[in-house]
């Protein structure tokens, strides 16, 4: 039984300071929340769901993620330095023969989107199979988005996402291999 209760552990990761300021980066362009969604194309099942925040630096939450990547600094599954080519990464890293990605944004206002990235910060590492779930709680609990219902299933985040007001949606397909890890071993420019 222990046995089975550490597999559903959250797995704790703290990038040093240094790392981490080294890497902010601040998005030019308005504030917002983009829910992002890797849905599986022969299944048509959410795989995964993650919440890039542009706020005072652009972050993404990505809980009880695979992405990992040395020059990419990690604290409890907030991912910093979110510059294009580090975004262009991750979708590339999700995005494969078996897999769509699909990126929903939606502009908030500067207090929202601080507010967002303080709470995934706060969060703490998130258990495998909960993505949806963590990041649902963040949702209902940000100014305007009280009423967000909260969801374990990745496609159901992103329905009713969807639903919200002023969304724009970008689909990402590649036929690359379902073999993916190579993507992690490339270098990646700064901007």
């Amino acid at each position: 039984m222990l046995l089975g209760l550490a597999a559903c552990a959250a797995e704790p990761v703290w990038a040093p300071e240094a790392q981490v300021q080294a890497a902010k980066y601040r998005h030019e362009g308005p504030t917002t929340l983009s829910l992002i969604t890797v849905v599986n194309n022969k299944t048509g099942s959410g795989a995964h769901s993650g919440l890039m925040i542009s706020a005072s630096e652009r972050v993404i939450f990505d809980p009880a993620g695979t992405f990992k990547h040395a020059s990419i600094p990690e604290r409890n599954d907030v991912i910093f330095g979110i510059n294009p080519n580090v975004l262009n990464t991750y979708i590339n890293y999700h995005t494969r023969k078996s897999f769509d990605t699909y990126v929903q944004t939606i502009e908030v206002s500067p207090e929202v989107a601080e507010r967002a990235l303080q709470a995934v910060k706060a969060y703490g590492a998130v258990p495998k199979a909960q993505c949806s779930r963590s990041l649902t709680a963040v949702l209902s609990s940000l100014p305007g988005f009280e009423d967000f219902p909260q969801s374990w299933f990745p496609n159901a985040t992103r329905r009713n996402f969807a639903k919200l007001p002023g969304v724009t949606e970008r689909h990402y397909v590649d036929d690359d291999s379902d073999d993916n890890k190579y993507i992690l071993r490339q270098e990646i420019a700064a901007n």
